[in-house]
């Protein structure tokens, strides 16, 4: 059954539903830095007691192909290795990590994907302070960027790309945090129209579960359709959605190319998601006008949820998600 965006009547409690599904990510108070990096996120190596008679390799190649994208530090061999162990909320530091393949070594070729070779994607547990950015790599294949985020927390960094000879393109996951008084956000409530930067974005189309969903995305400004759109990522625009809870990864691609001959730059962005299970979703999209990328979000839910137990205070749902745009002119997430 095909289910719409919800409005306000699930936002309540949506934050509470995941959190006691999947216990991360939303307890308020003090984040300290680890020690060192103890990240085994549905790695099937840390947990011996999970691996059947038949071998870890043959529970491995089973258990990631059951998983969405995201929710490991490792898959086919290949390992996120972060070198740097916090993130900074005081101003640019390098963030700095690494690929390693299956013999261990840093993977050093990469199959070009989206206009480049790797996507590093860092967002907050509660989902606030989204942020898409594309690092540098050094020729012995450590990766690294300036980085700094707006608040403390734990976040998640995902870095989605394609070994060069590998069939497909992989998204590990690991966490991170960044020191202080962590103060969850709660959930934005699920609306079909945001703005950034005075222009305003409506989605229309529904998540539906266990299939791919069509989703069109409409950019204008000041009540004007915006029809000169950019190219950005070899796209007019760039969709990542993530799963309220957990935070797994999902694969959003784009419908045509520039320059096709067939694909308009705008006012409209079609998009076709792939959404495993009924829950509370966030979508970023990055879009290009002017030589500024800005990105605009919104929360949609995608099936039935089971409303939390009432309780005796409720609060009145999320206002209007409101997103921050990037801000730099030629902006181009490098």
């Amino acid at each position: 059954m095909r289910t719409p965006l919800k409005l306000g009547a699930y936002a309540l409690g949506l934050a509470a539903v995941f959190t006691a599904a999947f216990g991360i990510g939303h307890v308020a108070g003090p984040v300290a830095a680890p020690a060192a990096h103890t990240s085994t996120d549905h790695d099937p190596a840390a947990d011996p007691a999970h691996q059947p008679a038949g071998g870890h390799d043959q529970h491995q190649a089973r258990t990631t192909a059951a998983l969405p994208a995201g929710l490991q530090v490792t898959q086919d061999g290949y390992r996120l290795e972060p070198l740097s162990t916090t993130l900074s909320t005081t101003g640019p530091a390098p963030f700095r990590f690494r690929i390693t393949g299956p013999g261990g070594g840093p993977v050093t070729a990469y199959t070009t994907s989206h206009d480049k070779d790797l996507h590093l994607i860092v967002v907050r547990r509660d989902l606030a302070g989204f942020q898409h950015v594309h690092p540098q790599r050094d020729a012995d294949g450590t990766w690294s960027i300036p980085l700094t985020v707006g608040a403390p927390g734990q976040y998640r960094v995902f870095a989605d790309f394609q070994p060069a000879g590998h069939p497909r393109g992989l998204t590990l996951g690991v966490d991170v945090p960044a020191p202080g008084d962590y103060q969850p956000r709660a959930l934005p409530a699920p609306l079909r129209t945001t703005t950034v930067d005075g222009y305003t974005v409506t989605v229309d189309g529904d998540l539906i579960p266990g299939t791919s969903s069509k989703l069109t995305l409409t950019v204008s400004r000041d009540g004007t359709p915006v029809t000169d759109l950019q190219p950005y990522l070899g796209a007019y625009g760039h969709l990542v959605a993530l799963r309220d809870g957990d935070l797994a990864y999902l694969h959003v691609h784009p419908d045509g190319a520039p320059g096709d001959g067939h694909t308009r730059p705008g006012p409209q962005i079609t998009f076709y998601a792939e959404v495993p299970t009924a829950g509370a979703y966030r979508l970023y999209l990055d879009f290009q006008h002017n030589g500024t990328v800005r990105t605009a979000e919104f929360t949609a839910v995608a099936g039935t949820l089971t409303a939390a137990a009432p309780t005796a205070t409720t609060t009145a749902p999320s206002p209007a998600p409101t997103a921050t745009g990037h801000g730099e002119p030629g902006h181009t997430h490098s």
